[in-house]
């Protein structure tokens, strides 16, 4: 796809293209961390700075690479399905190169707010990790549009595609992260603690997260065949008590179905844009009604957390849910955010209105 140019370029502007871009995330990377360390709150101001400047740098440099047509000078050019897909995956790959040259500078600031034992080349080799996965994932929806087939068959295409891989995620998650079987003494006490929790797994993995420091639990999977992931963090940091809580809350996200909202928003957000393709209407229209039911998509998440803390209300109480939420806050060093109004871009509302939410509960 050479959209601003007849001939390709060369591989010496390619690599140029590359270089700048990567020195230039270099510097806004640096920029944003030394902003974000004299902030209020900076753990969570950090996931704005990844979120807001450097994912939407990565995503622009994928554009420009995708304009030049680099994929293609890389793979060596060809117009066959095969090509198409080496060339989309080059081009992800680079862009996502790009966004690691951008968070690399970033890792020290973390570590210092944070006060955590983290290498910049530990943090690099597992974020390298996620690029990889998620540019083989994206080339694989994207590669097909250039296939030539009918927008109703890439529409389907993509949708089995996002499907599969959620129902897959069991098995994604421990190639892109590094994971263990835990041992009996520790499978007794997650057993023990997801009974009090409502929880219903297959089986459990753990997450080596000793020295990011970050103590979650969460459930991939189907109905028959869900896994949990917790990580070593939540097993050595947080008390039973604590731990239940949380379980209790990923009990109730299942319960409440959140994930499959998002998704169903996400596929139902896709047909507007591939109407488009099909010359179905005009771009924007469709563009706007597109992000319109995405919006509504992340609403009803925002429902269906509330909901999963009612749910792990009325199996542990909501003071308790209450107290494990703060003390999720405090093992991850953020201020819990309160707005009158949620972002309509998120999926979760704030976790101080949550907290606040659960108090007015134990009051009534």
């Amino acid at each position: 796809m050479y959209a601003l140019q007849s001939s390709p370029i060369s591989i010496g502007t390619a690599v140029f293209v590359v270089s700048v871009l990567a020195v230039v995330g270099i510097a806004l990377g640096a920029l944003g961390s030394a902003v974000v360390q004299r902030l209020s709150n900076p753990v969570a101001r950090y996931r704005q700075l990844y979120l807001g400047v450097l994912l939407p740098f990565a995503l622009l440099s994928y554009v420009v690479f995708r304009l030049l047509g680099f994929g293609y000078v890389v793979v060596g050019g060809g117009a066959g399905t095969v090509e198409a897909l080496l060339a989309t995956f080059t081009e992800l790959l680079a862009a996502g190169v790009v966004g690691l040259t951008a968070y690399a500078p970033t890792v020290r600031g973390v570590r210092s707010v944070r006060d955590i034992d983290l290498s910049t080349g530990r943090a690099l080799v597992r974020m390298g990790r996620y690029v990889l996965g998620l540019s083989v994932f994206a080339a694989l929806i994207t590669a097909p549009l250039e296939t030539g087939l009918s927008p109703v068959v890439l529409l389907a295409a993509v949708a089995a595609l996002i499907v599969a891989a959620q129902a897959a995620a069991p098995w994604i998650i421990p190639v892109v992260r590094s994971v263990r079987t835990p041992d009996e003494s520790t499978e007794a006490t997650l057993t023990r603690l997801r009974e009090r929790a409502g929880l219903t797994v297959r089986d459990v993995r753990i997450l080596d997260t000793d020295r990011e420091g970050t103590a979650n639990a969460t459930v991939r999977g189907v109905p028959g065949y869900r896994r949990l992931f917790v990580t070593s963090t939540f097993l050595n940091t947080l008390d039973d008590e604590t731990a239940t809580a949380l379980l209790a809350v990923q009990a109730g996200r299942q319960d409440a179905r959140v994930l499959a909202r998002v998704v169903a928003g996400l596929l139902l957000a896709l047909v507007p844009l591939f109407m488009t393709l099909a010359d179905r209407g005009p771009l924007w229209p469709l563009f706007g009604a597109s992000l319109g039911v995405f919006i509504v998509s992340l609403w009803t998440a925002r429902r269906g957390v509330r909901a999963a803390d009612d749910y792990a209300a009325e199996r542990v109480g909501p003071d308790a849910v209450a107290d494990a939420l703060e003390r999720y806050a405090d093992v991850h060093d953020m201020e819990p955010s309160r707005r009158r109004v949620s972002n309509p871009f998120s999926q979760s509302p704030p976790l101080g209105n949550r907290i606040d939410r659960l108090r007015e509960q134990a009051g009534k």
